[in-house]
C-alpha cells in the first residue's frame, strides 16, 4: 500500500509509544493514524513490531499468531482487501470456563473461532492449502477476547494493524480434532452471552475456509522472516460477528464438531480464576469494528 504521509522512524516510534502507554496505564489512547497514514501497511506493521519487541524485552513469550479482518463486510467497511495478523503471547491464554477480570483487556469484545495447533513448521515449500492441512496437529474451538487500546474502537486499518490486530486474550476448548475427522469450512457456530444467541456463522465465513486463512498467514509470516512453528496456536479468524461484553457476562460458543468453549467476566480488578493458563494485563489492542477483528 502507498501512503500520503511519511512513515519515518520518528512516526513509528511515536505511534508505538502511544499504544504502549495506553497498555501500561489502562487508558485508551487516540488513534495513531495522525502519525502514520490510515492505509500504510508497512508503517503499521513496523509499529506492531516495536510494541511486540517491547513485550519480549519484558519477558513475554510468543506462543502463536492470530488472524483478523477475515470478514468481507468489515474489509469493505475499512476499505481494505486483505486480512491482518497479530502475535499471541503466553499470558493471553485462559482455560475453558475461566473467569477473566473485566479490565484484563481494554474495551473487550468476544468472537468465536476455530483455533489450530501446528504439528510441523510452516517455513518452506509452497505454503498452500495441502501443506497447511498436513501441518495441523489438531483443531479446537476458541473464543478470542478482542480489545482496543484506541478509544471507542475508532480505528482505521493502520490503527488495527499497529495495535497487534486485537490480540487481547483467548480461550481454547478441550475437544481436539485432527483434520481427518473435522472439516473446518463446514463447521457451524453459535455464540451466546448468557442465554441469548448473539452471533452465528460458519467456517466458510473465515476467508472461505479457516485452513486457507492459515495458509495466507503462513506466507505472510515467512515473508517477514518469522515463519509459523510446530506447537504454535493459530487463531484463524471469526466465524461470525464479534460482540461487546460487560462485567458479569458469561460467553459460550458451540462449534460443530469441536464442542463448546466458554468464559466469564468478573469484576474489574479481581484476580483471574485458578484455572487460568496465564494472566493478562491491560494490553488489549485494536482489531476491527463491530463484526470481526
Amino acid at each position: 500500500m502507498t501512503s500520503a504521509l511519511p512513515h519515518g522512524a520518528d512516526a513509528v516510534r511515536n505511534a508505538a509509544e502511544r499504544l504502549l502507554e495506553a497498555a501500561a496505564t489502562g487508558r485508551p489512547c487516540a488513534p495513531v493514524r495522525d502519525l502514520i497514514a490510515p492505509d500504510d501497511l508497512e508503517a503499521a506493521y513496523a509499529v506492531q513490531r516495536r510494541t511486540v519487541d517491547d513485550r519480549l524485552a519484558g519477558g513475554a513469550r510468543v506462543v502463536g499468531r492470530k488472524i483478523g479482518l477475515t470478514s468481507e463486510a468489515v474489509q469493505r467497511q475499512l476499505k481494505v482487501n486483505r486480512p491482518d495478523f497479530g502475535v499471541l503471547f503466553a499470558d493471553m491464554a485462559y482455560a475453558d470456563g475461566d473467569v477473566v477480570p473485566y479490565d484484563a483487556v481494554l474495551q473487550p469484545r468476544v468472537e468465536a473461532e476455530v483455533a489450530f495447533v501446528l504439528g510441523a513448521d510452516l517455513a518452506g515449500g509452497p505454503l498452500d492449502y495441502a501443506q497447511v492441512h498436513a501441518a495441523v496437529d489438531y483443531a479446537v474451538a476458541a473464543l478470542e477476547i478482542c480489545g482496543s487500546r484506541i478509544a471507542d474502537w475508532d480505528i482505521s486499518f493502520a490503527d488495527t494493524v499497529a495495535d497487534n490486530a486485537s490480540a487481547g486474550a483467548y480461550v481454547l476448548g478441550t475437544v481436539h480434532r485432527g483434520l481427518d475427522a473435522f472439516t473446518p469450512r463446514d463447521a457451524a457456530m453459535q455464540m451466546r452471552i448468557g442465554d441469548e444467541v448473539v452471533s452465528t456463522g460458519s467456517g466458510a465465513a473465515c476467508l472461505g475456509d479457516p485452513v486457507e486463512a492459515v495458509a495466507w498467514l503462513a506466507r505472510q509470516a515467512r515473508e517477514l522472516g518469522e515463519p509459523l512453528r510446530a506447537g504454535q496456536v493459530i487463531l484463524s479468524g471469526a466465524l461470525g460477528p464479534m460482540r461487546p461484553v460487560g462485567a458479569g457476562d458469561a460467553v459460550t460458543a458451540d462449534i460443530g464438531g469441536l464442542g463448546t468453549v466458554s468464559v466469564a467476566f468478573g469484576p474489574s480488578g479481581a484476580p483471574a480464576s485458578v484455572g487460568a493458563v496465564g494472566s493478562v494485563g491491560a494490553v488489549g489492542s485494536a482489531g476491527s469494528v463491530e463484526e470481526d477483528a
